[in-house]
């Protein structure tokens, strides 16, 4: 095929194709205002599991023999006042 019959032949298409084609990759990755599309902001939530409170870390915490008795009921009283 010679240079000038590029245009004419149909070998446009392919180069608009392939513009389009990255032009939905870009918007499928940052069109959802900079977050990718499969960006889930409430994940964490949508698993059923409720964050745990700080009362309930501390208990956690001195369960496993992280803090002393007297710091347990320090912190337990700083959090409840």
């Amino acid at each position: 095929m010679w240079p000038q019959n590029f245009w004419w032949g149909g070998m446009w298409i392919f180069p608009i194709i392939m513009l389009v084609l990255v032009l939905i990759v870009i918007y499928l990755i940052f069109g959802r205002g900079g977050r990718p599309l499969w960006y889930d902001s409430d994940r964490h939530y949508s698993e059923g599991k409720e964050l745990e409170t700080a009362l309930e870390i501390l208990k956690k915490r001195y369960a496993r023999g992280e803090i002393t008795k007297e710091e347990f009921e320090q912190m337990k009283k700083d959090i409840l006042s």
